[in-house]
């Protein structure tokens, strides 16, 4: 870029925070977390290290998540992080950085203003917008300006986002709230209720995360706290059932996916069952979600390359239009200022 000034997409999820600068690539992913204390209301940390104090930290010191389902949840909080994340990122810089940040479809104005006000109170010069499936397709490979329908669902932290793209625009869409979070609280769940074993939220998404790959006959081991004894325990659970105590909130994205193609130009429908669904998010990679929508619709179903990053990568490709719309921006001045001699001199005549 020719500009002196930084031009940064943001990722701001539920679950993560991905930051990418221009010639620089991804130079930040971690999680959505911030450790205050209490009683100072000092940062004690951010990200990574935040999260570790999750379930392990004293009263004193309170671990939030200040984004839910996609949106801000905690305002102050998000300005904080997203300070602190901006300043580790872009180290020391003369310039404020313009700012282009996904946010879910469906967010209402209210939603996107606040996201707008925490980026400009942590330091941005200007701040732009992105629809998170947008930016989701352009990741994945998806050609949005291209007049037929692609499907793009993205399986995040909070929410799962599901949309119909063409020629640039969202024709349809939907949010459910069936993702990442409310598979980890199943997994839980299932544990605690089935077996007696009390286990963290990180040990519920470590358990997420393995059964990915793993077959039917695999099994794997659980360390937690056991109700009956309090003592320290472990068990060892069948992947099948981790996939079926998931059906019930798989199939929530399931009946999303419907309640979009039911609303969605018979046209463009007709494109998505010629071409693929293409699932994208961390979340995506879920044991049982790919097969389950493709059992339900008899469609294809792809899972993206990198799916945790499509959003980020999208958003990245997405950069370009920052220089588009300041350019337009800079010309409109022009012809403003222009506009405003010819009638100061037809006025003094």
């Amino acid at each position: 870029m020719s500009r002196f000034r930084r031009s940064v997409a943001i990722d701001l999820g539920t679950a993560s925070v991905l930051v990418f600068i221009n010639n620089k690539g991804i130079v930040l992913n971690e999680p959505s977390v911030i450790a205050i204390d209490v009683l100072s209301d000092e940062i004690l940390a951010v990200g990574s290290d935040a999260k570790k104090l999750i379930g392990r930290a004293g009263g004193n010191v309170s671990c939030i998540l200040p984004m839910k389902e996609g949106v801000i949840a905690d305002f102050k909080a998000t300005e904080r992080m997203l300070d602190y994340f901006l300043k580790k990122s872009l180290k020391k810089s003369i310039f404020k950085p313009d700012l282009l940040i996904c946010v879910p479809a469906r967010s209402t104005q209210v939603e996107k203003r606040a996201v707008i006000q925490a980026a400009e109170n942590a330091g941005a010069h200007r701040t732009y917008l992105i629809e998170e499936p947008l930016a989701a397709g352009l990741g994945a490979g998806v050609d949005i300006t291209d007049p037929k329908g692609s499907m793009v669902v993205d399986v995040g932290g909070g929410t799962s986002d599901i949309a119909v793209i063409s020629m640039g625009q969202v024709i349809a869409s939907r949010s459910v709230d069936a993702a990442g979070g409310s598979f980890d609280r199943l997994i839980k769940e299932f544990i605690r209720s089935r077996y007696g074993l009390l286990i963290g939220d990180s040990s519920a998404e470590a358990i997420k995360e393995a059964v990915d790959g793993k077959t039917s006959e695999d099994s794997i081991e659980v360390k937690g706290r056991n109700i009956t004894n309090a003592l320290p325990a472990k068990v060892f659970i069948p992947v099948t059932e981790i996939k079926d105590c998931l059906r019930g909130e798989i199939d929530k994205i399931v009946e999303g996916i419907k309640k979009v193609l039911e609303v969605t130009p018979p046209e463009l429908a007709s494109d998505i069952f010629d071409r693929e669904i293409i699932l994208t998010g961390g979340a995506s990679l879920t044991i049982g979600l790919k097969e389950r929508i493709e059992e339900k619709f008899q469609i294809r179903v792809r899972i993206a390359e990198d799916p945790q990053e499509c959003v980020i990568k999208g958003t990245a490709k997405a950069l370009n239009w920052i220089d588009s719309l300041d350019e337009n921006r800079n010309e409109a001045i022009r012809n403003k200022q222009e506009e405003s001699e010819a009638i100061e001199k037809l006025r003094r005549r």
